[in-house]
């Protein structure tokens, strides 16, 4: 890909609909005036439009988007011009039913709707690249638009006979033969070895679910048939004007394909946030934002440079079990984190409330009453004021001396796994438990995965890397070697690429040198049940001891130091097994971290071990509960920092020095105040 710039400024903007108010030309032109009341600077065009870009087969009707574009142009307003593939008009169904998606049980769903394409179909791909060539050609050199958004939150699997045969092309180019396939399947159990190629089905919920090295290599195959979907989507647009840059919207933590393979062929990132706001009756709201703010640095890091917000509710969300409304004063509160983690835009869904359809009653900037007295559109007009005055932090990086590994293969192989808990292992919650204390002290962030370069890191956490896969144990014992330091923990290095297990000491690969232990057994626990880890070494001030949880691992030391051990108040166990270690590797250390263990455990531990690296938060300063902060530097060296107060009360933080609101110009000796839900950006005064 080659190097792009994005539109200079920070973007406010908005999905953009038109096509469904052709026939009320008095609300389209009252549209840009109220844009520009609300500050908007941008607009996604074209995301479900193609049954009016494309009426009929080959008949294509681009003027009237085009005088849209045009006119907003004119008006200050910028174009996020989308493909239309994210949803198919009917004729195409109707004439060409390969295109539509076959579901695991072998059904083919029915016309209409959206994300239920195949993405094998040579027709849809033709169909596909045929209706981008044109845009691009048309639009590709249009000062109005700058950002190209492929497709819609991609998504899903087809099992047709169409991909079905892809599939077996794809095992045939990893495996070569079907003897190498079998051994990395393991398929002599259950007397599951294949002697054809036409054997091979992907998995269905009525078959065998047993042969895990098949259910992960489709889920590898997905993702590589999804990649090269949006490649052919790409290739006409990019070949036209390669200075426009590309983007398609993530979901938060969705699984169902590998989103960091995807952003290898965008030149930025974007994700959709949509969190359960307001569902505690304390009105602490620090749960959902450290899950929302987590998803913005996995974003974020996946190509190492800023992302893009492309949806959120101004209002309220219509597919949540309860549609609350973001409270007064919230949103603003939501679009400074998703900026202090980086984000470059603030972007919702929608404009304007459509009529009919799924999402009617779906928060939007205008509802159906068309009015601008609203209390949302004040609030939306307050932030794109805000957000015109933040065009230094536009292009801000985040620099990140700590990271944490989570490479979304392991977790895939992890999940499927029988045992040793079944239904919830815990790996995504384990992650979550490294970054909340990180979070709640201000530490920056960059979440990583087995293919990742390490270097430039102090902290490497490790949680639960199940599957091993390329060289990541040896890079990952190169970073120790060389200086680093790694928090390892159990359920580590069970299994290679394949999910096949080691015949060996795990963690594998030289993870249980490098920890310095050597693994027994495996202990989970019922929901319900706990244990407790003593301390009996404090390398650093901690409790004397932490509840665990969920499940515990079982070790020996094999030269650690052994800083925590097992209470277990049980007769036939012993109670000095080590729950917790520290082993000199190198120039550098390895902690492992055997159980599930209570998250002020981790609280306690990560800040401290980071200060003791010489990793600094963003500010020296212990933050009230609640209270957050992250910093962006700009590109000429200033510091942005951003404080949100994710509660409703008034909180207070104690500063180590003087800061100046980046928005009053108001100096802050050694107190900054916090409104309820308050955010503020500073600079050093």
């Amino acid at each position: 890909m080659q190097t792009v710039t994005l539109y200079p400024h920070m973007l406010h903007g908005c999905d953009y609909n038109p096509e469904q108010w052709f026939d009320r030309p008095e609300i389209l032109s009252q549209d840009i005036l109220q844009m520009q009341q609300a500050n908007i600077n941008c607009v996604s065009l074209g995301i479900f439009a193609w049954s009016v870009l494309e009426p009929a087969e080959g008949e294509y009707c681009f003027d009237r988007l085009a005088e849209i574009i045009s006119t907003l142009y004119a008006n200050g307003i910028r174009t996020v011009l989308a493909t239309p593939s994210a949803a198919r008009p009917m004729w195409m169904d109707m004439k060409y039913p390969e295109v539509r998606r076959v579901t695991a049980d072998r059904i083919r769903v029915p016309l209409g709707g959206r994300h239920n394409h195949c993405y094998t179909s040579p027709v849809l791909r033709e169909k596909v690249r045929a209706i981008n060539t044109l845009l691009a050609k048309r639009f590709a050199h249009d000062p109005g638009v700058i950002l190209w958004h492929v497709g819609n939150e991609i998504q899903g699997e087809c099992h047709c006979g169409l991909c079905q045969a892809a599939f077996r092309e794809w095992l045939k180019a990893r495996y070569g033969t079907l003897d190498a396939l079998n051994a990395a399947w393991w398929t002599s159990f259950w007397s599951n070895t294949y002697t054809d190629w036409a054997q091979i089905e992907s998995p269905d919920p009525a078959g065998d679910t047993g042969i895990q090295g098949l259910a992960l290599d489709w889920k590898r195959f997905c993702t590589a048939q999804t990649r090269s979907f949006l490649e052919n989507e790409t290739a006409p647009l990019r070949a036209e004007n390669p200075l426009i840059p590309v983007t398609t919207n993530f979901m938060q933590f969705y699984d169902g394909v590998n989103y960091r393979a995807l952003a290898k062929s965008l030149d930025v990132t974007s994700w959709d946030c949509y969190p359960t706001w307001h569902c505690t009756p304390d009105g602490d709201e620090s749960g959902q934002a450290c899950l929302a703010d987590a998803f913005s640095d996995i974003c974020r890091s996946m190509l190492k440079k800023p992302f893009l917000l492309m949806e959120n509710t101004p209002s309220h969300t219509n597919w949540h079990a309860v549609c609350r409304p973001k409270t007064w004063g919230f949103h603003r509160l939501t679009a400074i984190s998703a900026i202090a983690h980086g984000a470059d835009s603030i972007q919702y869904f929608q404009w304007r409330q459509s009529r009919g359809g799924n999402e009617k009653l779906h928060g939007a900037v205008m509802t159906h009453a068309n009015r601008t007295d609203t209390r949302v559109f004040q609030e939306v007009s307050d932030l794109g004021r805000t957000l015109q005055r933040l065009d230094a932090v536009c292009g801000a990086r985040t620099n990140a001396r700590i990271a944490i590994l989570y490479d979304p293969e392991s977790h895939w192989a992890v999940n499927a796994a029988k045992g040793p808990r079944n239904g919830d292992i815990g790996d995504t919650d384990l992650m979550m438990r490294f970054y909340l204390p990180f979070w709640k002290s201000g530490y920056a962030v960059d979440f990583v995965d087995a293919e990742t370069d390490f270097s430039g890191y102090h902290l490497l956490c490790v949680p639960m890397l199940y599957m091993l896969r390329n060289d990541v144990a040896k890079r990952i014992c190169d970073f120790v070697l060389l200086g680093g330091t790694a928090v390892l923990t159990l359920h580590s290095g069970i299994a290679d690429e394949h999910d096949l297990c080691f015949m060996s000491d795990t963690p594998a690969q030289g993870l249980a040198e490098l920890a310095g232990i050597r693994y027994l057994e495996s202990d989970p626990l019922y929901d319900g049940q706990h244990e407790t880890m003593h301390i009996v070494k404090a390398p650093f001030p901690l409790a004397e001891s932490y509840r665990l949880e969920k499940l515990c691992e079982r070790v020996a030391p094999a030269g650690a130091e052994v800083l925590g051990v097992y209470g277990t108040g049980n007769p036939c166990m012993p109670d000095d097994l080590p729950c917790l270690t520290r082993h000199a590797f190198g120039r550098g250390t390895a902690y492992y971290v055997g159980a599930f263990a209570e998250d002020r455990f981790f609280a306690d531990f990560l800040p401290e071990l980071a200060e003791r690296l010489g990793v600094r938060p963003v500010l020296d300063t212990t933050f009230p509960h609640g209270v957050a902060a992250a910093a962006r530097q700009g590109l000429d060296g200033t510091e942005y920092l951003f404080i949100m107060n994710w509660t409703r009360e008034q909180k207070s933080v104690n500063l180590p020095y003087a800061l100046k609101d980046f928005e009053s110009g108001k100096i802050y000796q050694s107190k900054l105040p916090l409104s309820p839900y308050g955010a503020k950006i500073l600079v050093k005064a």
